[in-house]
C-alpha cells in the first residue's frame, strides 16, 4: 500500500460514511468516517518516506495504530495542527469530535444519527479535518 492508495481509501471511506448516514446506518457511518481520517493521516506519514529509503523502525511501528491523535504526531503534524486550531477555532471544534473516534466503535451498535452526522461534518466540512489533512498529504 502506498500514499496514493491511502489517499484514495480516505476519500472512499468518507463517501461510504455519507452513504451509510443517508441510509440510516449510523454506527457504520461513524465507524467508516473515522477510517477516512486514519487513512489520510497514514498518507501524510507515507509522504515522509523517501523512495528507496529504508524506513525508521520506530516510525513504522508507531504508524501501526488506529489512535488518531498518535497518528497526527507520527505524521509530524501535531504542532502545525495545534497552531492552526488556535488560529481557527472552527477547526478546533471539529477536532473535538474527530479525536474521540476509536476503532472499537465497530462494536457499538448504539451510535445515533447526531453523533454520526457530527463526526462526518467535522471531517468533511470545507473547514474540516480532512480538508486540512489533504493540504498536507
Amino acid at each position: 500500500m502506498n500514499r496514493a492508495d491511502l489517499q484514495q481509501l480516505s476519500e472512499l471511506r468518507i463517501k461510504e460514511a455519507k452513504t451509510l448516514l443517508d441510509a440510516g446506518s449510523y454506527p457504520g457511518a461513524y465507524y467508516l468516517a473515522g477510517y477516512a481520517v486514519e487513512c489520510a493521516l497514514k498518507a501524510c506519514i507515507a509522504k515522509k518516506t523517501n523512495q528507496h529509503d529504508f524506513p525508521d523502525k520506530g516510525l513504522v511501528n508507531s504508524s501501526y495504530t488506529h489512535d488518531l491523535e498518535k497518528l497526527l504526531g507520527v505524521a509530524g503534524l501535531a504542532e502545525a495542527f495545534e497552531q492552526d486550531q488556535k488560529a481557527n477555532p472552527n477547526l478546533e471544534a471539529k477536532w473535538s469530535y474527530v479525536k474521540d473516534w476509536r476503532e472499537e466503535s465497530r462494536y457499538n451498535a448504539t451510535i445515533g444519527k447526531n453523533l454520526a452526522r457530527d463526526l462526518i461534518d467535522a471531517i468533511s466540512d470545507p473547514n474540516g479535518v480532512l480538508v486540512w489533512l489533504k493540504n498536507r498529504w
